[in-house]
């Protein structure tokens, strides 16, 4: 085989691609009660970027169950969440939203035949599955090489996740020097510094530019629109590998 140079692309998904709203809160209430049979009265904090198993951990300790039986329910709620998700499928497609210049940002991203563009994201696999397809999103990533909170609930370790993956797949090594992470919160900031990839940052969450880039992002965009410039950074940060 030829060989041809990569570069791993990791994208975040919520507020970075797309929002969905109170519709996550709206399936973590569900799953609370399902599980625990009582209204939760605190709900995980918005845009915050932590993966669900910890957002999930943080539900039931803010609501007056005991430490003791987290060992006990916090699977069952993994377990629970994607089922709840896609129950509202039809609301994610009729309230969800995509983020500005997100699809232009990712056809661009996809079309540059050096680019590997995948995921890397707080959701469960199921979860972020059904996002993408339900927005369209997925014909522009490989999904099957992602970081999902499903394989670790701590997310820097997923940046190894996908970069396994997709070494195995492609025959190139992938690490902090052609893998670069595009997402808004401060969690994908830490992701990268911790787990091995630049960032480009977005202000288009919670986060402010300034925010993520006193975080770490070795670049912040004010939105995906500027596509020139996201793609000029990803160049810039993300030197391709040769492939084996």
């Amino acid at each position: 085989m030829a060989e041809a140079e990569q570069s791993l692309v990791l994208w975040d998904i919520d507020r970075t691609l797309l929002y969905v709203g109170e519709i996550d809160r709206q399936v973590y209430r569900e799953t609370f009660a399902e599980i625990v049979g009582r209204p939760a009265e605190r709900l995980p904090a918005r845009g915050t970027g932590v993966t669900m198993p910890l957002a999930i951990r943080s539900l039931i300790l803010h609501n007056g169950v005991p430490t003791s039986d987290v060992p006990r329910l916090l699977p069952r709620m993994v377990e629970l969440l994607p089922r709840c998700l896609a129950t509202h499928e039809e609301a994610l497609r009729e309230r969800g939203v995509l983020m500005p210049g997100a699809v232009s940002a990712l056809k661009a991203v996809h079309e540059q035949t050096h680019c590997v563009p995948t995921v890397v994201t707080g959701n469960l696999r199921p979860n972020a599955l059904l996002k993408l397809r339900v927005f369209g999103l997925d014909a522009f990533l490989d999904t099957e090489i992602g970081g999902y909170s499903s394989d670790d609930e701590h997310r820097p370790a997923l940046v190894a996740v996908a970069q396994e993956r997709a070494q195995a797949k492609f025959r190139a090594a992938f690490t902090r020097s052609n893998t670069v992470i595009i997402g808004d919160s401060l969690e994908d900031v830490r992701t990268g510094v911790e787990g091995g990839a630049s960032v480009i940052g977005i202000a288009s969450g919670k986060t402010t530019a300034r925010e993520l880039a006193a975080a770490g992002a070795d670049a912040v965009l004010d939105s995906l629109e500027d596509v020139p410039r996201l793609l000029g950074e990803v160049m810039t940060l993300a030197r391709p590998s040769t492939m084996k």
